[in-house]
């Protein structure tokens, strides 16, 4: 039988003792989400499906969620943050809300890459078959993606790449597995692809109450990135453009 995914929480009971509390931020998309977990449930989520507008909204969010956990007198341990791929301004925004909480109150700070972070709300519907391959998808512009290729267990079968999308991309693996489909960039390429072992699921965002799973294995096995030189993982250069009036 293949490798499963399984929440922490249901994997290990022995280890509800060593669960912890952690602020989630994800800033990856035009979705801005904020969350708090406790002892592998999350006790507070905010979502802001409004638009690209995080330098605004974020602040707001946060507050909220610490106001929170300090009116209920809950510590926090860590802070977690979605580290990309994405928007470049969503990552680079939500990294430094997370770097200045965890100066502020000297916590840990946890990365979860973006494409994983993806995965989970798939996996916790056990909606794909056992064999399956999960391929989340972000939007890139034009017919290109920032995606990876995982099995249901989230091992790598492919390191992640900022991908044109033809009907040859992921025929290798279409071939041989079932691949799902999801996330924004996804939608735009299923007429390319057009494989009958190909399956498209909508609606899939990478919000922050799902990065609790990924978040919380981090934190047990000390997975700590180094708050004053943390950088989130953009895969491509940034190309600023010029604006219309000076061209």
């Amino acid at each position: 039988m293949a490798e499963k995914f399984v929440p922490l929480h249901l994997n290990n009971r022995s280890n509800r003792d060593r669960m912890s509390t952690i602020l989630h931020i994800e800033t990856s998309t035009d979705v801005c989400s904020v969350a708090v977990s406790e002892d592998s449930h999350v006790i507070f989520q905010q979502d802001d499906h409004s638009g690209p507008n995080h330098a605004e909204r974020l602040g707001t969010m946060v507050d909220e969620a610490l106001s929170f956990t300090d009116n209920h007198a809950i510590p926090f341990d860590a802070v977690a943050v979605s580290c990309g791929p994405g928007s470049y301004t969503g990552l680079r925004i939500g990294v430094s809300m997370a770097k200045g909480i965890c100066y502020g109150r000297d916590l840990k700070l946890i990365a979860v890459p973006t494409l994983e972070l993806l995965c989970v709300p798939i996996l916790l519907r056990e909606i794909a078959e056992e064999d399956a391959l999960l391929c989340p998808m972000l939007d890139a512009r034009r017919m290109e993606v920032y995606a990876g290729i995982y099995t249901r267990a989230l091992k790598p079968v492919r390191e992640i790449g900022a991908d044109v999308v033809t009907a040859e991309t992921y025929k290798e693996y279409l071939d041989k597995h079932p691949v799902y489909f999801f996330g924004n960039g996804a939608k735009k390429c299923m007429e390319t692809i057009s494989h009958p072992n190909a399956r498209l699921i909508e609606g899939i965002e990478p919000l922050a109450k799902w990065m609790q799973p990924l978040a919380e294995r981090r934190f047990l096995n000390e997975q700590f990135e180094d708050v004053a030189y943390f950088v989130p993982y953009y895969l491509k250069d940034f190309v600023a453009k010029m604006p219309k009036k000076l061209l």
